[in-house]
């Protein structure tokens, strides 16, 4: 069972991977960019797609640093100093 799950595993990766491939082999065709102040970037519309995807994760994970740094700070005030856990002796009560 552990053997047919992971092969399903590289079975989706695959098809994930060949499809993304195919989209890059399909949209090879230069797009252009425009910016303000009459300047432009031209490049292959994979690249335009792929620089926006990767803009959108870094613009993502920026907003989510200051949430993520307060609740570790917060979890650092919150939890007490390690310390040894007493041990209790279990008797049969005979």
């Amino acid at each position: 069972m552990k053997r047919l799950l992971w092969l399903l595993q590289w079975l989706l990766k695959a098809t994930v991977f060949f499809t993304l491939f195919a989209f890059a082999l399909n949209n090879q065709q230069e797009t252009r960019v425009n910016f303000f102040f009459s300047t432009y970037w031209s490049a292959p519309t994979v690249l335009v797609v792929l620089s926006a995807f990767t803009l959108g994760v870094v613009v993502g994970v920026l907003g989510m640093v200051p949430r993520w740094w307060r609740e570790r700070q917060a979890v650092k005030k919150n939890t007490p100093p390690a310390s040894p856990t007493p041990k209790t002796e279990v008797t049969d009560g005979a």
